[in-house]
């Protein structure tokens, strides 16, 4: 069998289908152009919004919330602490180690503009639906 260009292995009528608007493209390369990749993969950004509200969460706590693993949980916050978005502090209580996280004002102004920039794009979103 023969190899086919992607056009041609489509049906004709998915070919014909229209381009999405103008205003959806240009959306969707917002979205990609200015999305902090950092703080957009769920559990990333599920460590800050918790850590938004309150002065410490300890890792239990982190991972409970978050329904995660040990070492989902250390991955990513470490990718947060590296950048600066995040802190980590490290004890003991008596003989068991604790480890607590707190945002940084550099991680609560990147979730900050985080929050405006999504916001701002389910509004046009919803402006391009409406219009329909």
């Amino acid at each position: 069998m023969a190899k086919n260009s992607l056009a041609k292995q489509l049906p004709e009528d998915a070919a014909a289908q229209p381009r999405p608007p103008k205003a959806v493209v240009s959306a969707t390369k917002a979205v990609a152009e200015g999305v902090d990749k950092l703080i957009h993969e769920p559990i990333r950004l599920g460590i800050l919004c918790a850590l938004a509200g309150v002065e410490l969460m300890s890792f239990n706590e982190l991972k409970k919330l978050l329904d995660t693993t040990d070492g989902n949980l250390s991955v990513h916050a470490r990718k947060l602490e590296d950048a600066g978005y995040v802190g980590c502090d490290k004890r003991f209580e008596g003989r068991m180690p604790r480890t607590d996280y707190r945002l940084t004002d550099e991680g609560r102004t990147a979730l900050e503009a985080y929050v405006n920039h999504m916001d701002s794009l389910i509004r046009h979103a919803n402006r391009v639906m409406k219009q329909k």
